[in-house]
């Protein structure tokens, strides 16, 4: 029986695991900083989709920005004839050319949002959006309001089904709240770096909390060394944004990868490989978490869709997991 959870209270029911489409949309940049995860081949990224249908995954989520439209356009693509087997989240407020692959601003008023809807669904290639997100981890609470009523008359309009914000603060998050077709908010959060704050509003208000971030940024699949240098065209390059925190001076934190060897043994135990176990934390931390791990290759879709055999961790595990991080809390 497949592993499922509902997409907060829409009701829509969609795969535990879901996949994060940032990494297949190539490189992009704001002037010289990356903001995408390297060269990538668009036929690899179409097999890794297809092959996470085979396994099960039925969520996929994007945004208009990630490769400056080009995730969008290649999940598009694959998932053309099976649209209706999927739910699809995007993103907007960021402003791009699609030429240059240069982000140039971005627009979060009510005709700026409903012209991203149009570009997202053409790039799509659908008539609909089940969960629209907004795009902007700090805009102020208190200005909106418009974002929110735009996105309710979306709804009306038959363009999205729901939408929410990415957000990682409690306050916006208990806002869009109070939207009745808000049904998510997108939070960073893994077993190194919990957001007590804003998962209690998910569970208040039975949203779903999506996990960006649910592998810290490739950290907790263990194949970083101190030492190991991203390309330059890397979001975790030298040149990489400041909030990148999980990667310092181009290459991994050593005070991150600390914490990851200190429970790497829970983590991997009962058989699951170290991302499984990260993923596992996720689900077993609240029954509102769908972890969106990123994907580039078929073998990464492979073992990150593996980790719903496994299910969550076991209340014990967690207990461990807990007592672990605490001790070492004040390290970082």
């Amino acid at each position: 029986m497949a592993f499922t959870r509902k997409l907060g209270r829409s009701g829509i029911e969609v795969s535990a695991l879901g996949m994060g489409c940032w990494a297949i949309g190539g490189p992009f940049w704001s002037g010289t900083e990356p903001h995408g995860w390297g060269e990538v081949d668009d036929a690899e990224s179409t097999r890794a989709i297809h092959r996470a249908l085979d396994l099960g995954a039925t969520f996929f989520d994007t945004a208009n920005v990630y490769g400056a439209g080009h995730s969008e356009r290649v999940l598009g693509k694959a998932l053309a004839g099976r649209r209706d087997q999927v739910v699809i989240a995007t993103k907007f407020n960021a402003l791009f050319d699609e030429e240059t692959r240069q982000v140039t601003g971005s627009d979060a008023s009510p005709a700026g949002i409903r012209r991203a809807c149009e570009e997202s669904l053409r790039r799509l290639n659908t008539d609909y959006i089940d969960l629209y997100q907004f795009h902007d981890n700090g805009y102020p609470a208190e200005q909106a309001g418009p974002v929110r009523e735009t996105l309710e008359e979306l709804v009306q309009a038959g363009k999205i089904r729901t939408y929410g914000w990415s957000t990682d603060f409690a306050d916006r998050a208990e806002f869009f709240a109070g939207g009745a077709h808000c049904t998510a908010i997108q939070l960073q959060l893994n077993v190194l770096d919990d957001n007590p704050a804003v998962l209690a509003v998910c569970e208040a208000h039975n949203l779903a909390a999506i996990n960006r971030g649910p592998l810290a940024m490739g950290l907790l699949t263990g194949k970083y060394t101190p030492g190991t240098q991203p390309a330059s065209d890397d979001v975790r390059g030298v040149n990489s944004p400041q909030w990148m925190k999980y990667f310092q001076g181009g290459k991994p934190s050593a005070a991150w990868l600390a914490k990851m060897e200190a429970v790497r043994e829970i983590l991997t135990s009962n058989g699951r490989t170290l991302a499984q176990g990260a993923l596992a934390w996720l689900w077993a931390r609240s029954a509102q978490t769908i972890p969106i791990p990123g994907f580039r290759t078929e073998a990464q879709v492979e073992e990150n869709c593996g980790a719903m055999h496994f299910g969550p961790l076991t209340a014990a595990q967690m207990a461990e997991i807990r007592q672990i991080l605490s001790a070492d809390e004040h390290d970082l």
